[in-house]
C-alpha cells in the first residue's frame, strides 16, 4: 500500500500550511526548510509552480499519492458537477478522513493506521483499505477486540474537543458513526485552491 512516508516537518514548512496536523516546527521557523530557505518566500513564482503547488498540498493533506489522485481527478472530470468539489467530496469519503473526521485518529496518519491494522468496521464488516469510499448510511465502528477498544478509547480522548462534521454522527459511546450524507466541498475545509489544481490537470 503506497504511501508518503518522508519528513513531514520539512514539508509543512515548506508550503507554510500545517498539513499533517498541529506543527511545532512550522511554529517556530515559519519559513521554508533549508540554507536558504528564509529567502525563498521573496522569489517570484510562476502560475504553474503555484498550480503545483496546490496540487502537492492536496496529496499530503490526504495521504494520497500521484497515481490514485490522478484517477480522482478523472473519475470526478467524467462526471457532472464541478470537478474540483467532486474531487474534495471523494477524499472527504475515504474512510481514513472519516474515521479522523468521526474522532478515531487525532491525525489522517493515526486513522490511516487504525484502518490498515483491521480494528475498522463498516457496516459490521472489517475495510482494511484507507481508500474505501464511504457512502450515505454506512455504519462506521471500531472493532470490538479489547486493544481495538483500547486504541478508539484513546483517539476519542484526544479528539474530544474537536467539533463533529454535519455529514454525520457520532456515537462515542459505542465508538461509531453513521455517514448521514456526501460532505459539500466547503465542508472540505480545504487547505488548498482546488481549481488550481484542476486547470493543471486540464492542460
Amino acid at each position: 500500500m503506497a504511501r508518503y512516508t518522508g519528513p513531514r516537518e520539512k514539508i509543512s514548512r515548506r508550503f507554510g500550511v500545517a498539513l499533517f496536523g498541529p506543527s511545532k516546527a512550522l511554529e517556530r521557523r515559519n519559513f521554508p526548510p533549508g540554507q536558504h530557505g528564509a529567502r525563498a518566500g521573496r522569489r517570484k513564482k510562476s502560475d504553474y509552480s503555484i498550480a503545483l503547488g496546490e496540487k502537492q498540498k492536496l496529496k499530503y493533506q490526504y495521504g494520497v499519492l500521484e497515481k490514485q489522485f490522478r484517477a480522482y481527478y478523472e473519475k470526478a472530470a467524467s462526471q457532472r458537477g464541478i470537478t474540483g468539489d467532486l474531487i474534495l467530496q471523494m477524499l472527504e469519503g475515504r474512510l481514513d478522513n472519516v474515521c479522523y473526521r468521526m474522532g478515531f485518529g487525532n491525525t489522517r496518519q493515526a486513522a490511516r493506521q487504525l484502518v490498515s491494522h483491521g480494528h475498522i468496521l463498516v457496516n459490521g464488516h472489517r475495510v482494511d483499505v484507507p481508500s474505501y469510499q464511504v457512502r450515505p448510511g454506512d455504519v462506521v465502528k471500531v472493532a470490538s477486540k479489547a486493544s481495538s477498544q483500547q486504541l478508539g478509547m484513546r483517539a476519542l480522548d484526544l479528539t474530544q474537543s474537536v467539533p463533529i462534521k454535519d455529514w454525520m454522527t457520532v456515537d462515542r459511546e459505542k465508538l461509531e458513526g453513521t455517514i448521514a450524507r456526501l460532505p459539500e466541498a466547503e465542508e472540505a475545509e480545504s487547505l488548498v485552491n482546488v481549481q488550481l489544481v484542476v486547470e493543471l490537470y486540464s492542460r
